[in-house]
């Protein structure tokens, strides 16, 4: 029995499928451990496969090389080094085609000694985890060295019933591995939940959390230690890799972490540029595009996307082009260049012209009669999808589409057009962020980006009304109600679920609400077929939140 612990904690930055360099991951993480002279090494949940592996994890051969991964990681613990607490999918029946648990498994010693699993698997949500996973049984703390810890496992936190079994059962502390995505506010909750574990336990908890980006999701690290009292011991940085090393005293009244590393968590616009940053640099890295090309013109939506292109790969890694039609201003144009400039990226002209009047040639025939319309207004939008498509085909790097969420929610963007492309650093951000994410921008520079210092943009590109510029004087409030009331009616049907009454109930009137509902509703087959992107909010298009097309449920009841 010991009355002393070093724990490292450690954040890292897993891929999915990618099981050699997790290992080499897990590797190197462990060795900086050992250099401080851990005891014992957690790591975030299923870091062996990536997180979340999906259905990857029904593929017998795929448990089978993670089970040889796991060999080769125990074999490493014989060295007298620290014991590795690992998380990873796990078959109880080895080499066999069952299905596998979420698990944690003590390395130690040369040899695999125990493992406990996920009891409470999510499926709400991004989260599909009783779709592959087992459930396990309620689970005992695991004997590490006389010390009996608990290793709930994520979810199994965010009830008191895993918890609760620990204790019953002796534990002395618990160290909880996630999977923890990030959303905005999600900082403060994680530690609401944690407390509320405390108190019911009253045992001291170290809540290790991934970083980094994975297809729509993004994980924000800033993993913490409370004690018994619940103070904070220890707090990581967010959007980093670090491994934390904790120490813990046996005292009078049980296990304490000692004060250790602080850092201060982002407020909500810099965690919220900083989610975008590292999931578009992780979506770029972790899928070997080279670089990003993207439409800049002259708009704030696409000057925003520049800008986190460029603090996620570097100016050198950002091609932008700028496709003016007739109706584009002189302002855009000059606009576009400035917002180049001050990047630090190349900028090419492409005038759209030509394929309009080739498109309105061929059709001319079958329009004739017709007045313009929409329609006309989405050739020019298709013929830059068209241009940018070819671009990246070419270069080989990968097209950001540029639009937001609000334009998203109803329908204002084209398909095939300006909604073509392969990520969306702007998908999950209303345009009223837009605006304030642009200005905390230009006044600020987080120390882990690759752009320049100073302005990123121009202040007319905030400034000016916003514009599609698909005909003479054309502004977005043409067709909607202004982005102030707009966002609001939204975030009350998207994020908050609400009625219309209770909508109107904020001062909106009836009809608004009722045609902001209708266009939300109406669009949905584009969203269905828009590209992925970052996760910022509790409720983003994708897997959050699953509408059916066919939806005649669009009217005041």
């Amino acid at each position: 029995m010991t009355d002393r612990l070093r724990i490292a904690l450690c954040q890292l930055n897993p891929t999915v499928g990618a099981i050699a360099e997790n290992v080499a991951l897990v590797r190197r993480a462990r060795a900086e451990a050992a250099e401080a002279d851990a005891d014992l090494v957690l790591t975030s949940e299923l870091v062996l496969s990536g997180y979340p592996p999906e259905d990857l994890v029904q593929k017998p051969f795929f448990l089978d090389r993670l089970e040889r991964a796991v060999e080769e990681l125990a074999t490493d613990t014989a060295d007298g080094g620290p014991a590795l607490l690992l998380t990873t999918p796990w078959r109880a029946a080895r080499k066999t085609h069952a299905l596998a648990h979420n698990a944690v498994l003590l390395l130690d010693g040369g040899k695999v000694v125990t493992a406990r699993y996920k009891v409470d698997l999510p499926n709400y949500g991004v989260f599909d985890e009783k779709r592959v996973f087992v459930p396990g049984e309620m689970p005992g703390p695991i004997d590490f060295r006389g010390v009996r810890i608990g290793v709930p496992i994520c979810e199994d936190i965010w009830a008191e019933d895993v918890v609760e079994c620990l204790e019953e059962n002796g534990a002395e502390l618990l160290i909880v591995p996630n999977g923890s995505p990030f959303e905005v506010d999600k900082p403060d909750f994680r530690t609401q939940i944690v407390t509320a574990r405390i108190v019911e336990s009253e045992l001291p908890i170290a809540y290790l959390n991934q970083v980094g980006g994975q297809d729509e999701l993004v994980f924000d690290g800033a993993s913490f230690v409370l004690n018994a009292d619940r103070s904070l011991a220890v707090m990581g940085p967010a959007f980093e890799e670090a491994v934390l090393i904790t120490d813990w005293e046996r005292g009078p009244e049980g296990w304490r972490c000692l004060p250790g590393e602080t850092v201060a968590p982002p407020d909500r616009l810099p965690a919220m540029y900083r989610a975008m940053v590292l999931g578009l640099r992780d979506y770029v890295r972790k899928n070997g595009f080279p670089g990003v090309v993207l439409g800049l013109s002259g708009g704030i939506d696409s000057a925003l996307s520049a800008a986190v292109a460029v603090d996620a790969l570097g100016p050198d890694k950002v091609y932008c082009l700028m496709m003016p039609s007739p109706y584009t201003s002189r302002e855009s144009l000059e606009d576009a260049a400035e917002a180049a400039r001050l990047l630090g990226v190349d900028l090419d002209e492409v005038s759209i012209e030509p394929a309009m009047k080739a498109f309105g040639g061929m059709l001319e025939p079958l329009f004739q009669g017709q007045k313009a319309d929409t329609t006309e207004e989405n050739i020019q939008a298709r013929s830059r999808g068209l241009v940018l498509m070819a671009v990246s085909n070419k270069l080989g790097s990968m097209l950001v589409t540029t639009g937001n969420k609000s334009e998203m929610s109803v329908g204002y963007a084209t398909l095939y057009g300006d909604m073509c492309g392969g990520y969306s650093v702007l998908k999950d951000v209303y345009k009223m962020d837009v605006f304030a994410l642009c200005r905390w921008r230009n006044e600020n520079r987080p120390a882990d980006v690759l752009g320049p210092d100073g302005p990123v943009m121009p202040e007319r590109i905030i400034t000016k009304p916003p514009s599609a510029e698909l005909k003479p004087d054309q502004t977005d409030q043409d067709s909607l109600p202004p982005y102030e009331e707009l966002d609001d009616i939204l975030s009350c049907l998207i994020e908050g679920e609400q009625s219309v009454a209770e909508i109107v109930e904020r001062g909106h009137k009836p009809e608004t609400v009722q045609r902001v509902w209708h266009m939300l509703d109406l669009a949905e087959y584009k969203r269905r077929q828009a590209p992925p992107g970052v996760k910022l909010t509790s409720r983003a298009f994708g897997k959050d939140r699953r509408y059916p097309i066919t939806n005649a449920f669009r009217k005041i009841l």
